[in-house]
């Protein structure tokens, strides 16, 4: 594809979008971080781009102070991708949402996993600690409009997918696998189990 000149073809952004990009946390943004249960987070390295959803009670993204946010690594599926990309590429970005709410809020910058002792405790979930934690020096924090949640009526009661219309987790690894339906079935069984009652736990 030829270069386009993207200012011919976009308007540039207004003052007021341009200065609400800040390079450090006020006491708005540490509100809808005490209130955060979900965010995705991208990370890359030479071999790649990689998106990871993060999720837990409200508040499980801490400030340390008004530059620095940190996050415990819970168990996923043990791809690791995200710590294994910030072993060579430090650079990180996190798009927060927030269920119900039109508003998206955004945080880049540059992360490295830490195993502190106090951290650590301080990012636990009851009685279990996390392996590692994920620092963040903030670079970027901002808020981004809703326009993409309501293009896809994501909060509507409508949209909520039927779990029916779509092949199962069970099913897709028994396509790949060349498994049978009872196995599939008991796939599904298992993944249910993990996803919904095992959160702590590796797999």
């Amino acid at each position: 594809m030829t270069n386009v000149n993207l200012s011919e073809l976009y308007a540039p952004p207004s003052d007021m979008i341009v200065k609400a990009v800040l390079d450090h946390l006020l006491p708005f943004h540490l509100s809808y971080l005490k209130a955060a249960t979900f965010f995705c987070l991208a990370s890359g390295s030479a071999d790649g781009l990689d998106a990871s959803p993060r999720g837990g009670a409200a508040g499980f993204v801490h400030a340390l102070d008004n530059k620095t946010v940190a996050f415990a690594d819970w168990p996923g599926n043990n791809r690791i991708a995200s710590l294994t990309n910030l072993q060579s590429d430090d650079r990180i970005g996190m798009l927060f949402l927030f269920p119900g709410l039109e508003i998206f809020m955004r945080i880049n910058g540059h992360a490295a996993m830490s195993m502190h002792p106090e951290l650590l405790r301080a990012l636990a979930e009851g009685a279990r600690l996390p392996k590692t934690a994920i620092v963040v020096k903030i670079d970027e924090v901002l808020f981004h409009c809703g326009k993409a949640i309501n293009r896809a009526k994501l909060w509507h009661p409508d949209s909520m997918l039927d779990r029916k219309s779509l092949p199962s987790p069970g099913e897709i690894v028994a396509a790949i696998t060349g498994a049978d339906s009872a196995t599939a079935q008991a796939m599904n069984e298992g993944y249910y189990t993990a996803i919904r009652g095992k959160l702590y736990e590796e797999h």
